[in-house]
């Protein structure tokens, strides 16, 4: 069972969380300000933090970029927000998932076992000791660190994996079901998390998915990394 932190102001809401969460078996804390989440996080060790963007002291996007300077924590975030440009910005800030409120206990317990596989495969798994190099794309898996003719990228942790998973298997059409399994180490998800990863890497890339450079994506197949022609 998981260690939960859960960050919502609405008092209904955060009951209803902690007494669903403490039925499932989890060690739930709960805080209704940003500011006591940070501390919480600097002062405890928690599995995942779930974060709503409502809060009453700061916006939780802008309590997500702090979390992610103290901590690797993974972060559900819940809002009642569908924009699709701020749950793109989310995602690149380091949300590692997303729930539209209202959502169903089953829909949050599923988001979370993914949530938490995926920490606990990536904890556990040995990355390549080997730097890999395409074109002029460098990769280390080991100091996961990047470059692109030189210039060090600035990458979230989620497009690193995954532009380091496509680095090892260069010219290699990867199909989308295998990166849900591997980078996200989901069974099951939606095309559109891997298109927004994408989207972002590929302007870190210097290139866009109408031309492409590096980053090649066959529709209905999947996608490949390959040095420019």
């Amino acid at each position: 069972m998981a260690s939960v932190l859960v960050v919502e102001d609405d008092q209904f809401v955060r009951s209803a969380l902690i007494r669903h969460l403490t039925e499932a078996s989890h060690t739930v804390r709960s805080v209704g300000t940003a500011l006591e989440a940070l501390r919480e996080v600097a002062h405890h060790r928690f599995d995942v933090v779930i974060l709503d963007l409502g809060l009453p002291d700061l916006d939780g996007s802008e309590a997500l970029k702090m979390l992610r300077g103290i901590t690797d924590v993974p972060v559900i975030i819940a809002t009642a927000r569908d924009d699709e440009t701020e749950i793109v910005r989310l995602l690149n800030d380091g949300a590692d998932d997303y729930l539209t409120k209202p959502f169903s206990v089953e829909h949050l317990s599923a988001r979370m076992s993914a949530v938490l596989r995926r920490a606990r495969a990536t904890a556990g798994a040995e990355p390549p000791s080997r730097v890999l190099q395409v074109g002029g794309l460098r990769v280390d898996p080991l100091r996961r660190q990047a470059e692109l003719d030189g210039v060090q990228l600035d990458l979230t942790r989620r497009e690193f994996d995954l532009l380091a998973f496509l680095a090892g298997r260069p010219g290699v059409v990867v199909p989308r079901k295998e990166l849900l399994a591997e980078v996200w180490q989901q069974s099951y998800g939606d095309d559109q998390t891997i298109d927004v990863h994408l989207s972002w890497l590929r302007r870190k890339l210097g290139e866009t998915a109408a031309r492409p450079r590096y980053l090649h994506t066959l529709r209905g197949v999947g996608v490949k990394l390959e040095p420019p022609q």
